[in-house]
């Protein structure tokens, strides 16, 4: 088994597109619920709206890719609109039932043959990075992540996406001290309280639901830009329960977290991964059939990890950066 090339897959797992943009849409998430303490169960959906928003005006009308940024936020903000106006006067239950519910109903949408012209239905949009990959200032067409070799496209996938997760990581951080977010915090420990004191608490909800979507809809494009594809299985309704592991297993709360999450996560499910093939091939050691074999190492790739998510529970259920006391916040 090739120890060095399994540690360094996994590592290069840690950094690459798919890590980025889980990492985005958990920074989001984080200002949801981690901050604010809404029950968002539809982070899947504002990644699909930012992928969507970028490879549809480029495959319909050939904007350039970077003109579409101001597109994803646009509608990224009336997805959040649409979804908070009728929900956030109610129990935060309310709103989890309906993000979910819109998550599914927009994957199916954009996955219907009848749009396949726009939408590229279930093969999903291809032939929409060429405004990016002419941006790559590097004449080099390949590298060396350790062992593990990249092109050219992946290294200015990975610069670019953690330059994002940079940025927004001080934005949240810059605004969660000020005194918005302090007010943010309130509300998730005690809305009532924070409405006696004369805040409006609906408009900062929508403000944290816009702003976390926002952040999401940029995961999402960062995922259709590494893939090159913008394909509605990406954006399946395991991506907000990946996002919520990510934001537990870093701490809830804090703006390291997602970050540290999305890094350990992503490493832990590369390496095992890595391990069970190697351990399946019939080229050396090999673990028992009856346990797992070449066919079905995928499946208990998630039983591990999820064995493991279930010890840090037990033992550190703030994760690994959080504090218990960021979780204790009011759903009424």
């Amino acid at each position: 088994m090739n120890w060095s090339q399994i540690l360094s897959n996994s590592l290069y797992a840690a950094f690459n597109a798919t890590a980025i943009g889980f990492c985005l849409a958990a920074i989001g998430l984080n200002v949801h619920f981690g901050y604010t303490g809404l029950l968002n169960f539809g982070q899947a959906g504002f990644a699909l709206v930012g992928a969507y928003s970028i490879a549809m005006p480029v495959h319909i009308w050939h904007w350039n890719l970077f003109a579409c940024i101001p597109v994803l936020i646009v509608m990224s903000s009336i997805f959040a609109l649409l979804l908070g106006i009728p929900t956030l006067r109610l129990r935060a239950d309310y709103l989890a039932i309906v993000t979910i519910a819109a998550a599914e109903i927009l994957r199916l949408l954009v996955s219907t043959p009848r749009w396949v012209k726009t939408t590229g239905a279930t093969d999903g949009l291809q032939n929409f990075t060429g405004d990016f990959r002419n941006s790559i200032p590097f004449d080099r067409p390949r590298f060396n992540f350790w062992k593990t070799p990249i092109t050219n496209y992946d290294l200015w996938v990975m610069i670019c996406g953690w330059s994002l997760v940079a940025i927004f990581s001080v934005l949240v951080w810059a605004l969660i001290r000020s005194p918005w977010g302090r007010v943010l915090r309130s509300i998730r420990e005690d809305e009532d309280a924070a409405r006696s004191l004369g805040k409006n608490v609906f408009a900062y909800k929508m403000v944290s639901l816009v702003l976390g979507g926002v952040i999401g809809a940029f995961g999402g494009a960062m995922l259709a830009i590494g893939n090159q594809s913008a394909n509605p299985i990406t954006f399946k309704t395991e991506l907000t329960f990946f996002a919520y592991v990510i934001v537990v297993l870093g701490g809830v709360g804090k703006v390291k977290g997602p970050i540290i999450g999305a890094m350990i996560f992503w490493m832990v499910i590369s390496f095992t991964e890595n391990f069970l093939a190697g351990a399946t091939d019939g080229k050396g050691f090999d673990l028992p059939t009856w346990l797992v074999d070449n066919k079905n190492f995928g499946f208990v790739r998630f039983l591990m990890v999820g064995l493991g998510l279930v010890v840090l529970v037990v033992f550190r259920p703030q994760g690994i950066f959080g504090d218990k006391r960021e979780q204790a916040f009011d759903v009424r």
